[in-house]
């Protein structure tokens, strides 16, 4: 039976693996190394490690001997291989990656390829590849927010709650308002779309008017209720919640799930929901708008009615909206919520740990800047 080759790992191996695995600019094949060694040093065995980073135990024997061998530096380069040599060494390629990760252009807030190509030296193209074999994306940025809303996660639990098992003998309505939805008309006709051309559309619009979409959901059918409206106070809101209310049948409750906006909340509404014992308010967690699957469905009215759409007038706004929500309720396809509550806060806290550690970074560096 083969035993595999014990390790044992310095303090000072031991902190530089720790600073390697925290640095985001190490390539992940390299970090898979380190914790193959830190994994070794702890006297777990090759299968153990295999099955926990997700690889074979031929990788994990090789890494072992590797560190056996040649101590911690060999686990920063690779060995020899056949064939033509790459032009540019990994010392070059790191530095590329480091640069982009760490540093901002001059009077940029990103990294292009030709910019970078400047600073470095080597061609755009060979600037490219290095991104790509280290998936950096310096083009790309995406949003996010982390809501701040101290009942977070009973808010969350609720509205999970109600997705995933609905209540017994009640319905429940995702519900917004979709406001400043504008009437826009082209200054000049587009073409058609054609075999081999796509359609047209001027690059410049005339405004005539606009209108707000109060709609609601039906959570487990996927019918939607809509009507539009001038404005969007607490008059208008209080008058689509009795519209929905009239349209659950008696001894049927009504569950409406709603975000924070303050007609939301107005005296005139609370007074007439302490009359209504079957009608039961869920608000989202502030900045959770995301957890209200209504506003899925918007995304698809104005994908498929109305970014494309040309209006003369409001009127024309409104008739497009009605006749979609007409087609949406002959096939009415429900969205199917699919995580659960626990899934997503395991998620937010990941973000959270992130974010703390970026704020931390941060601070220290701009703390050491000063000193």
């Amino acid at each position: 039976m083969r035993v595999a080759r014990s390790i044992t790992v310095s303090e000072s191996d031991a902190a530089r693996l720790k600073a390697a695995l925290a640095s985001r600019s190490t390539p992940v094949g390299i970090a898979t190394r380190l914790l193959i060694v830190q994994a070794a040093a702890t006297g777990a065995q090759n299968k153990l490690i295999a099955e926990e980073l997700k690889t074979s135990t031929e990788c994990v024997a090789r890494w072992r001997t590797r560190f056996v061998e040649t101590g911690i530096e060999g686990l920063f380069v690779d060995a020899p291989r056949s064939g033509r040599r790459r032009a540019i060494s990994e010392v070059k390629r790191a530095e590329v990656a480091a640069k982009t990760l760490q540093e901002k252009p001059p009077g940029r807030t990103h990294w292009s390829r030709t910019s970078m190509s400047k600073a470095s030296g080597l061609s755009p193209s060979t600037v490219g590849r290095i991104w790509k074999e280290r998936k950096i994306k310096p083009h790309i940025l995406r949003t996010f927010k982390l809501s701040n809303d101290k009942l977070f996660e009973p808010k969350l639990r609720d509205i999970v709650g109600l997705y995933l098992s609905p209540p017994q003998n009640a319905v429940v309505f995702s519900t917004d308002e979709k406001t400043q939805i504008q009437a826009l008309d082209r200054t000049q006709p587009g073409l058609p779309i054609k075999n081999g051309q796509a359609g047209t559309k001027t690059h410049d619009y005339k405004r005539n008017g606009t209108t707000t979409l109060f709609a609601a959901l039906n959570v487990l059918t996927g019918v939607v209720t809509g009507r539009c409206q001038p404005k969007h106070t607490n008059k208008e809101w209080l008058a689509f919640l009795k519209f929905l209310f009239k349209q659950v049948p008696i001894g049927q409750d009504m569950h409406v799930i709603a975000d924070n906006y303050s007609a939301h909340k107005a005296p005139a509404v609370k007074a007439w929901l302490a009359k209504q014992p079957r009608v039961h308010m869920h608000f989202t967690p502030t900045s959770g708008s995301w957890l209200n699957l209504v506003e899925r469905w918007f995304r698809e009215l104005t994908e498929n009615a109305i970014r494309r759409g040309v209006f003369t007038s409001v009127s024309d706004l409104i008739e497009a909206i009605d006749v979609y929500m007409i087609e949406n309720n002959r096939d009415p396809k429900p969205f199917v919520w699919t995580k659960s509550a626990d899934d997503i806060l395991a998620k937010v806290l990941r973000a959270r740990v992130a974010l703390d550690q970026e704020i931390r970074l941060a601070n220290e560096a701009r703390h050491a800047n000063e000193l």
